[in-house]
């Protein structure tokens, strides 16, 4: 009896549709790492303008100002008011908003800045004082 070396055609399927389960849970699952790093740097973000505007605007004027950018929050970084898709705070589509309330004369006294994460709930932060 002659026997041929080799692998089966059986064998060669089954062996590539395992391969392809685990290119496809590895695509599956960094999509999701890449979506919650998104996240973080929205949080990030919303989490520097926040401390610019408690621990440098608000201490300075003794109020929130009805625009928030680099001009009036300098100790941010430039980088960070872009959001991860592209668009800077107050652009329609970007995933950051900043809505002042109880202003008058230009002089809020409130304010809620707000990233829409991908993996989680909204992201909030409501001012301190």
């Amino acid at each position: 009896m002659n026997k041929k070396q080799g692998f089966t055609i059986l064998e060669i399927i089954v062996v590539g549709a395992f391969a392809g389960l685990l290119l496809i849970l590895f695509f599956v699952q960094k999509s999701n790492i890449d979506a919650m790093n998104r996240d973080e740097q929205r949080k990030t973000a919303i989490n520097a303008m926040y401390y610019a505007l408690e621990e440098d605007f608000y201490k300075e004027h003794q109020y929130y100002p009805e625009q928030i950018s680099e001009e009036n929050l300098k100790v941010v970084d430039p980088a960070l008011w872009t959001d991860p898709s592209g668009y800077n705070l107050g652009d329609p589509e970007s995933s950051y908003s900043y809505t002042p309330a109880n202003c008058k004369d230009g002089k809020c006294k409130e304010y809620t800045l707000k990233a829409n994460l991908e993996k989680e709930d909204t992201y909030l932060k409501y001012n301190r004082n």
